[in-house]
Protein backbone atom coordinates (compact mmCIF):
# COMPACT_ATOMS: atom_id res chain seq x y z
CA UNK A 1 0.00 0.00 0.00
CA UNK A 2 1.22 3.72 -0.47
CA UNK A 3 2.32 5.72 1.93
CA UNK A 4 -1.57 7.81 1.58
CA UNK A 5 -4.40 6.02 1.39
CA UNK A 6 -5.02 7.65 -1.71
CA UNK A 7 -3.70 6.82 -5.02
CA UNK A 8 -4.45 10.58 -7.40
CA UNK A 9 -4.55 9.21 -11.14
CA UNK A 10 -6.07 12.50 -12.09
CA UNK A 11 -6.01 15.51 -10.44
CA UNK A 12 -9.91 15.86 -10.08
CA UNK A 13 -9.42 13.23 -7.42
CA UNK A 14 -7.48 15.57 -5.43
CA UNK A 15 -10.73 18.02 -4.88
CA UNK A 16 -12.68 14.89 -3.73
CA UNK A 17 -10.49 13.74 -0.86
CA UNK A 18 -9.23 15.51 2.35
CA UNK A 19 -5.74 15.18 3.00
CA UNK A 20 -5.59 15.21 6.36
CA UNK A 21 -8.28 12.25 6.96
CA UNK A 22 -7.65 9.31 8.22
CA UNK A 23 -9.42 5.56 7.01
CA UNK A 24 -10.55 4.81 10.32
CA UNK A 25 -11.17 0.89 11.11
CA UNK A 26 -14.37 1.43 12.71
CA UNK A 27 -15.20 -2.38 14.07
CA UNK A 28 -13.47 -5.74 12.66
CA UNK A 29 -14.37 -9.66 13.81
CA UNK A 30 -17.12 -9.88 10.98
CA UNK A 31 -16.85 -12.99 8.58
CA UNK A 32 -17.91 -10.87 5.28
CA UNK A 33 -18.71 -7.60 5.76
CA UNK A 34 -21.68 -6.08 3.16
CA UNK A 35 -24.07 -4.35 2.71
CA UNK A 36 -23.88 -0.64 5.06
CA UNK A 37 -26.72 1.32 5.01
CA UNK A 38 -26.95 4.84 6.85
CA UNK A 39 -29.91 5.69 9.02
CA UNK A 40 -29.31 9.49 9.03
CA UNK A 41 -32.24 9.98 11.46
CA UNK A 42 -31.26 7.65 13.75
CA UNK A 43 -27.03 8.35 13.09
CA UNK A 44 -26.53 5.01 12.95
CA UNK A 45 -24.93 2.70 10.61
CA UNK A 46 -26.21 -1.03 9.66
CA UNK A 47 -24.25 -3.92 7.83
CA UNK A 48 -24.64 -7.34 7.16
CA UNK A 49 -22.58 -9.90 8.23
CA UNK A 50 -23.17 -12.90 5.75
CA UNK A 51 -21.37 -15.90 7.01
CA UNK A 52 -22.48 -15.00 10.62
CA UNK A 53 -26.31 -14.80 9.83
CA UNK A 54 -26.42 -11.25 11.46
CA UNK A 55 -26.97 -7.55 10.62
CA UNK A 56 -24.77 -4.90 12.73
CA UNK A 57 -25.19 -1.85 13.87
CA UNK A 58 -22.34 1.12 14.61
CA UNK A 59 -23.11 4.41 16.68
CA UNK A 60 -20.74 7.13 16.12
CA UNK A 61 -19.97 7.16 19.81
CA UNK A 62 -18.11 3.70 19.01
CA UNK A 63 -20.98 1.34 19.90
CA UNK A 64 -21.09 -1.34 17.79
CA UNK A 65 -23.65 -4.14 18.68
CA UNK A 66 -26.04 -6.54 17.18
CA UNK A 67 -28.88 -5.40 15.28
CA UNK A 68 -30.26 -7.92 14.23
CA UNK A 69 -29.70 -12.13 14.75
CA UNK A 70 -31.18 -14.78 12.42
CA UNK A 71 -30.83 -12.49 9.35
CA UNK A 72 -31.29 -15.05 7.02
CA UNK A 73 -27.88 -14.27 5.34
CA UNK A 74 -28.77 -11.30 4.61
CA UNK A 75 -26.51 -8.86 2.13
CA UNK A 76 -27.19 -5.66 0.30
CA UNK A 77 -29.63 -3.22 2.16
CA UNK A 78 -31.26 0.34 1.30
CA UNK A 79 -33.92 2.56 2.74
CA UNK A 80 -36.77 3.13 0.88
CA UNK A 81 -38.38 6.68 1.05
CA UNK A 82 -40.47 6.22 3.71
CA UNK A 83 -37.07 5.50 5.26
CA UNK A 84 -38.03 1.53 5.91
CA UNK A 85 -35.21 -0.89 6.00
CA UNK A 86 -34.94 -2.90 2.65
CA UNK A 87 -32.90 -5.98 2.08
CA UNK A 88 -31.70 -8.92 0.07
CA UNK A 89 -31.37 -12.62 2.11
CA UNK A 90 -29.48 -15.23 0.64
CA UNK A 91 -31.01 -17.93 2.76
CA UNK A 92 -34.62 -17.09 2.34
CA UNK A 93 -34.28 -16.26 -1.45
CA UNK A 94 -35.58 -12.97 -1.13
CA UNK A 95 -36.00 -8.99 -0.70
CA UNK A 96 -37.65 -7.86 2.80
CA UNK A 97 -39.02 -4.93 4.00
CA UNK A 98 -38.96 -4.12 7.82
CA UNK A 99 -41.93 -2.07 8.89
CA UNK A 100 -41.82 0.96 11.77
CA UNK A 101 -42.90 -2.05 14.19
CA UNK A 102 -40.42 -4.16 12.90
CA UNK A 103 -42.56 -6.74 11.18
CA UNK A 104 -40.58 -8.00 7.63
CA UNK A 105 -42.67 -7.79 4.40
CA UNK A 106 -41.63 -10.21 1.98
CA UNK A 107 -41.47 -8.23 -1.39
CA UNK A 108 -40.23 -10.95 -3.60
CA UNK A 109 -39.19 -14.40 -3.64
CA UNK A 110 -40.40 -15.98 -6.85
CA UNK A 111 -40.18 -14.76 -10.57
CA UNK A 112 -42.30 -16.70 -12.95
CA UNK A 113 -43.56 -19.04 -10.46
CA UNK A 114 -39.83 -20.08 -9.33
CA UNK A 115 -37.80 -19.02 -6.39
CA UNK A 116 -34.80 -16.22 -7.17
CA UNK A 117 -31.22 -17.46 -7.27
CA UNK A 118 -30.19 -15.36 -4.16
CA UNK A 119 -30.77 -11.40 -4.15
CA UNK A 120 -27.75 -9.59 -3.71
CA UNK A 121 -28.24 -5.30 -3.67
CA UNK A 122 -31.28 -3.19 -3.67
CA UNK A 123 -31.77 0.04 -4.55
CA UNK A 124 -34.86 2.14 -4.51
CA UNK A 125 -36.54 4.53 -7.08
CA UNK A 126 -37.91 7.94 -6.08
CA UNK A 127 -41.24 6.74 -7.60
CA UNK A 128 -41.16 3.48 -5.02
CA UNK A 129 -39.99 0.89 -7.06
CA UNK A 130 -37.84 -1.85 -5.99
CA UNK A 131 -34.62 -2.55 -8.01
CA UNK A 132 -32.34 -5.36 -7.54
CA UNK A 133 -29.79 -7.94 -8.38
CA UNK A 134 -29.96 -11.64 -8.43
CA UNK A 135 -26.36 -13.71 -8.89
CA UNK A 136 -26.08 -17.18 -7.96
CA UNK A 137 -23.73 -16.16 -5.01
CA UNK A 138 -25.77 -17.16 -1.85
CA UNK A 139 -26.76 -20.85 -3.23
CA UNK A 140 -23.18 -21.79 -4.12
CA UNK A 141 -22.24 -23.29 -1.35
CA UNK A 142 -23.44 -23.19 2.35
CA UNK A 143 -20.92 -20.40 3.52
CA UNK A 144 -23.46 -17.91 2.56
CA UNK A 145 -26.77 -19.27 2.40
CA UNK A 146 -27.98 -22.70 1.28
CA UNK A 147 -26.63 -24.96 -1.64
CA UNK A 148 -29.22 -24.93 -4.23
CA UNK A 149 -29.04 -25.44 -7.90
CA UNK A 150 -30.57 -21.95 -9.74
CA UNK A 151 -34.16 -22.67 -10.65
CA UNK A 152 -33.85 -19.03 -12.85
CA UNK A 153 -32.55 -19.28 -16.24
CA UNK A 154 -30.76 -16.38 -16.24
CA UNK A 155 -29.05 -14.08 -13.43
CA UNK A 156 -31.03 -10.98 -13.91
CA UNK A 157 -32.21 -7.52 -12.63
CA UNK A 158 -35.43 -6.79 -11.47
CA UNK A 159 -37.97 -4.13 -10.81
CA UNK A 160 -40.88 -4.37 -8.48
CA UNK A 161 -44.05 -2.16 -8.62
CA UNK A 162 -44.97 -0.49 -6.23
CA UNK A 163 -48.55 -0.35 -6.73
CA UNK A 164 -49.20 -3.53 -8.39
CA UNK A 165 -46.32 -5.75 -7.01
CA UNK A 166 -45.59 -7.09 -10.35
CA UNK A 167 -42.20 -8.27 -10.62
CA UNK A 168 -39.91 -7.56 -14.01
CA UNK A 169 -36.65 -9.01 -15.42
CA UNK A 170 -35.39 -5.44 -16.95
CA UNK A 171 -31.80 -7.11 -17.84
CA UNK A 172 -31.22 -10.21 -18.27
CA UNK A 173 -27.98 -11.08 -19.98
CA UNK A 174 -25.26 -10.39 -17.02
CA UNK A 175 -22.69 -13.25 -15.58
CA UNK A 176 -23.45 -11.85 -12.26
CA UNK A 177 -25.08 -8.64 -11.30
CA UNK A 178 -23.95 -7.25 -8.02
CA UNK A 179 -24.37 -3.79 -6.93
CA UNK A 180 -25.94 -1.13 -8.22
CA UNK A 181 -27.16 2.73 -8.07
CA UNK A 182 -28.78 5.56 -9.59
CA UNK A 183 -27.39 8.51 -10.85
CA UNK A 184 -28.58 11.75 -8.73
CA UNK A 185 -31.12 12.21 -11.09
CA UNK A 186 -31.58 8.90 -11.52
CA UNK A 187 -31.47 8.98 -15.22
CA UNK A 188 -29.03 6.15 -15.18
CA UNK A 189 -28.42 2.70 -13.53
CA UNK A 190 -24.86 1.70 -12.91
CA UNK A 191 -24.70 -2.47 -12.24
CA UNK A 192 -21.42 -4.32 -11.64
CA UNK A 193 -20.94 -7.27 -13.10
CA UNK A 194 -19.14 -9.68 -10.30
CA UNK A 195 -18.75 -12.91 -12.50
CA UNK A 196 -15.05 -12.21 -12.75
CA UNK A 197 -15.31 -13.39 -9.48
CA UNK A 198 -15.14 -17.30 -10.70
CA UNK A 199 -14.34 -16.48 -14.14
CA UNK A 200 -10.67 -15.39 -14.96
CA UNK A 201 -12.21 -14.77 -18.88
CA UNK A 202 -14.91 -12.22 -17.41
CA UNK A 203 -14.33 -8.69 -17.92
CA UNK A 204 -14.40 -6.76 -14.90
CA UNK A 205 -16.92 -3.98 -15.68
CA UNK A 206 -19.62 -1.93 -14.52
CA UNK A 207 -22.47 -1.18 -17.48
CA UNK A 208 -24.92 1.75 -17.28
CA UNK A 209 -28.11 2.10 -18.53
CA UNK A 210 -30.63 4.58 -19.44
CA UNK A 211 -33.29 4.52 -17.28
CA UNK A 212 -36.91 5.39 -19.09
CA UNK A 213 -39.94 6.85 -17.24
CA UNK A 214 -38.43 5.24 -13.91
CA UNK A 215 -39.92 1.61 -15.61
CA UNK A 216 -37.44 0.10 -17.88
CA UNK A 217 -33.73 0.95 -19.01
CA UNK A 218 -32.55 1.08 -22.37
CA UNK A 219 -29.11 1.80 -24.14
CA UNK A 220 -27.15 -0.41 -22.26
CA UNK A 221 -23.30 -0.44 -22.32
CA UNK A 222 -19.72 -0.54 -20.39
CA UNK A 223 -19.24 2.52 -18.10
CA UNK A 224 -15.72 1.56 -17.09
CA UNK A 225 -13.07 -1.76 -16.53
CA UNK A 226 -11.37 -2.14 -13.07
CA UNK A 227 -7.75 -3.24 -13.94
CA UNK A 228 -8.12 -5.50 -10.83
CA UNK A 229 -10.58 -6.32 -8.23
CA UNK A 230 -13.62 -7.80 -8.97
CA UNK A 231 -16.61 -4.92 -9.15
CA UNK A 232 -18.75 -5.45 -6.57
CA UNK A 233 -21.10 -2.77 -4.40
CA UNK A 234 -21.10 0.97 -5.50
CA UNK A 235 -22.38 4.19 -4.83
CA UNK A 236 -22.79 7.76 -6.76
CA UNK A 237 -21.56 11.39 -5.24
CA UNK A 238 -23.66 14.69 -5.24
CA UNK A 239 -20.70 15.24 -8.65
CA UNK A 240 -21.83 12.38 -10.70
CA UNK A 241 -18.46 10.57 -9.62
CA UNK A 242 -19.03 6.54 -9.04
CA UNK A 243 -17.59 5.28 -6.39
CA UNK A 244 -16.84 1.02 -7.00
CA UNK A 245 -15.73 -1.51 -4.71
CA UNK A 246 -13.04 -4.02 -6.04
CA UNK A 247 -9.44 -5.60 -4.59
CA UNK A 248 -8.55 -3.85 -1.40
CA UNK A 249 -9.40 -0.44 -2.71
CA UNK A 250 -12.48 1.72 -3.46
CA UNK A 251 -12.24 2.88 -6.98
CA UNK A 252 -13.81 6.37 -8.09
CA UNK A 253 -14.88 7.27 -11.74
CA UNK A 254 -16.41 10.31 -13.32
CA UNK A 255 -19.14 10.59 -14.91
CA UNK A 256 -18.02 9.66 -18.26
CA UNK A 257 -15.64 6.60 -17.46
CA UNK A 258 -12.59 8.04 -16.40
CA UNK A 259 -10.79 6.72 -13.42
CA UNK A 260 -10.09 9.45 -10.98
CA UNK A 261 -8.42 7.55 -7.93
CA UNK A 262 -8.56 5.47 -5.33
CA UNK A 263 -8.74 4.95 -1.55
CA UNK A 264 -6.65 2.07 -0.35
CA UNK A 265 -7.88 0.44 2.73
CA UNK A 266 -6.22 -2.81 4.12
CA UNK A 267 -8.86 -5.41 3.10
CA UNK A 268 -10.98 -6.62 0.09
CA UNK A 269 -13.65 -4.20 -0.50
CA UNK A 270 -17.51 -5.35 -0.63
CA UNK A 271 -19.37 -2.36 -0.29
CA UNK A 272 -19.65 1.20 0.77
CA UNK A 273 -22.19 3.49 1.28
CA UNK A 274 -21.95 7.41 1.91
CA UNK A 275 -23.39 8.74 5.65
CA UNK A 276 -22.64 10.65 8.72
CA UNK A 277 -25.18 14.09 9.37
CA UNK A 278 -24.19 15.98 6.11
CA UNK A 279 -23.31 12.52 3.97
CA UNK A 280 -19.55 13.28 3.79
CA UNK A 281 -18.63 10.26 5.51
CA UNK A 282 -17.70 6.99 3.27
CA UNK A 283 -18.20 3.89 5.13
CA UNK A 284 -16.48 1.34 3.69
CA UNK A 285 -17.20 -2.59 4.45
CA UNK A 286 -14.23 -4.64 3.85
CA UNK A 287 -14.14 -8.53 4.32
CA UNK A 288 -13.60 -8.46 8.33
CA UNK A 289 -13.90 -4.89 8.98
CA UNK A 290 -15.85 -2.09 8.94
CA UNK A 291 -13.87 1.01 7.75
CA UNK A 292 -14.84 5.00 7.04
CA UNK A 293 -13.50 8.20 5.97
CA UNK A 294 -14.25 11.88 5.20
CA UNK A 295 -14.37 13.10 1.59
CA UNK A 296 -14.65 16.67 0.30
CA UNK A 297 -17.88 15.20 -1.74
CA UNK A 298 -21.41 13.90 -0.06
CA UNK A 299 -23.35 11.06 -1.13
CA UNK A 300 -26.22 11.49 -3.90
CA UNK A 301 -29.61 10.11 -2.59
CA UNK A 302 -28.33 9.52 0.91
CA UNK A 303 -31.61 8.91 3.08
Amino acid sequence: MPDSIYEIIDPRFSDLTIGSAHLEQLFSGCRWAEGPVWFKDGDFLLWSDIPNHRMMRYQPDGTVSVYRTNSNFSNGNTRDRQGRLVSCEHGLRRVTRTEYDGTITVLADRFEGKPLNSPNDVVVHSNGSVWFTDPTYGIMTDYEGFQAEPEQPTRNVYRLDPTSGELTAVVTDFLQPNGLAFSEDETRLYVADSGSSHSATAPRHLRVFDVVGGKTLANGREFCRLPSGVPDGLRVDVYGNVWTSGGPAVHCYASDGTLLGRIHVPEGVSNLTFGGPRGNRMFITATTSVYAVYLATNGAQTP
